[in-house]
């Protein structure tokens, strides 16, 4: 009892104890019988002791990803770089530089952190940081175009997951939504002919979690610019996942729109996630060009939508490793993306094996393929070798719900009535550990021999 005093505290404790006091006399009752002090003592101990688990118990906890889904929103979308990591726990562990000058010795600014490395990737002029991406978009809308309109292709009036679309924010923002073309075919010359007065923005719009295909049309970045320049008004992208461009023969060059290509184009502004493509933490990035972006930072929403300190010091840290060339080896998503089928081929046999010699369990390797997730690249698949798992006398369905519930969770998929693990969502460090929770009896069974 003294140990979950200390882990608990004592109010928390007597709490639990009459919990548990309750549970047994119930179960006494029910049972019928009587037993010794020191049993009737061990019962209420225990039940105390569940109960404090269960209160106590944090409703957010690590997994294992083995779906291949690389980034996986329900899962907490991109895990971070160990030099992140690291940089949290510096800065937060005592006080920072988060609004202080320590040249002028007096308040600094806490927008500029990440500005010089942001710029410094993408290209852009200035840079400012929000919570996410959708609040970047607001901001993006309300600092350039409250009052006025804001002329968008139908296509691209998207709705991404959680309910969050283009219209909607748009409204919340004050700005004006002025669609032109239709949901297949956008030309430049529609944007002309919307173009009036009351026009203060161009915004393309990233279709990043769908794909129109067939009879479609849509102008490139650089005539929308150049006619935003011919009638001097101002063009912005929402590119959504932010990739950078950073690395060559990225296997997205082709299938994702980069940054910096955008930034090169000529867009006023920019905005990209930092969780997704990027692989650090949850924000909103705008990049763009200064006088732009010092309306954003002026903007009363600026302090409802801006970072901490622990995201700074994420997001900067995640960004060192792009701007050092070592990112495809350093940034999980990174190289989860780049990582060749055939490595993950040879992981995958070892796994397999390796199950394969527990009492009660198959595995088997076959060919099969990864998806980016998060709204990146729809319908780009990434050739991969998956562990088809079967447990004797256990359904598809019963062996993922128990796979779910080891700790910590083991999140699988299944694929044609099987059960399958993609270790390319799984850190190499994991492996052991998969083998140790499969190994463990089920809830409710005796452990095999």
């Amino acid at each position: 009892m003294h140990a979950l005093g200390e882990r608990y505290g004592a109010a928390a404790l007597v709490d639990a104890l009459r919990v548990g006091t309750d549970v047994v006399r119930r179960m006494l009752a029910a049972e019928g019988k009587s037993i010794a002090a020191d049993a009737l003592i061990g019962r209420i101990e225990t039940a105390a002791a569940e109960h404090l688990a269960h209160a106590f118990q944090s409703s957010l906890s690590p997994v294992i990803n083995g779906t291949g889904v690389v980034l996986h929103t329900n899962l907490g979308r991109a895990p971070l770089a160990a030099s992140a990591i690291d940089r949290i726990g510096e800065v937060s562990r005592g006080y920072s530089t988060l609004e202080y000058d320590l040249a002028a010795g007096r308040r600094g600014r806490r927008e500029i952190h990440a500005e010089r490395l942001l710029c410094r990737l993408t290209g852009a002029e200035s840079a400012v940081v929000v919570n996410n991406n959708a609040a970047a978009t607001l901001i993006v809308l309300a600092a350039l175009a409250a009052g006025r309109e804001v002329i968008v292709s139908r296509g691209e009036c998207v709705e991404i997951g959680g309910g969050f679309r283009v219209p909607d924010v748009m409204a919340q923002s004050g700005a004006v939504l002025r669609e032109v073309g239709t949901t297949n075919r956008t030309r430049v010359s529609d944007y002309g002919a919307a173009i009036g007065d009351r026009t203060s923005l161009i915004l393309r719009v990233h279709p990043s979690n769908f794909r129109i295909e067939g009879f479609t049309e849509r102008p490139a970045l650089a005539d929308l610019v150049a006619l935003g320049t011919r009638f001097s008004v101002a063009v912005a992208e929402d590119l959504g996942s932010g990739h950078l461009g950073a690395m060559p023969g990225h296997p997205l060059d082709h299938a994702e729109p980069s940054v910096r290509a955008s930034v090169a184009a000529g867009v006023d502004i920019c905005c990209f996630s930092g969780d997704k493509l990027l692989g650090g933490p949850q924000a909103g990035i705008i990049v763009g060009r200064t006088p732009s972006i010092d309306r954003i930072r002026r903007h009363p929403l600026m302090r409802a939508l801006r970072v901490d300190k622990l995201t700074y010091a994420a997001l900067e840290a995640t960004l060192v490793e792009y701007a050092t060339g070592r990112a495809d080896s350093t940034i999980p998503v990174q190289r989860m993306l780049t990582i060749s089928a055939d490595a993950i081929r040879a992981r995958t046999s070892a796994l397999a094996a390796a199950i394969q010699r527990l009492p009660g369990w198959r595995a088997e390797v076959v060919a099969g393929a990864s998806a980016i997730g998060g709204g990146s690249a729809p319908g780009l698949e990434l050739p991969t070798w998956l562990i088809r798992l079967e447990r004797e006398g256990v359904s598809a369905a019963a062996l993922e719900e128990q796979l779910r519930t080891t700790s910590p969770a083991l999140i699988a998929r299944i694929d044609e009535d099987h059960v399958v693990l993609d270790l390319r969502t799984v850190d190499p460090s994991q492996d052991q550990e998969i083998v140790q929770l499969l190994s463990r009896p089920a809830p409710g069974e005796r452990r095999m021999t």
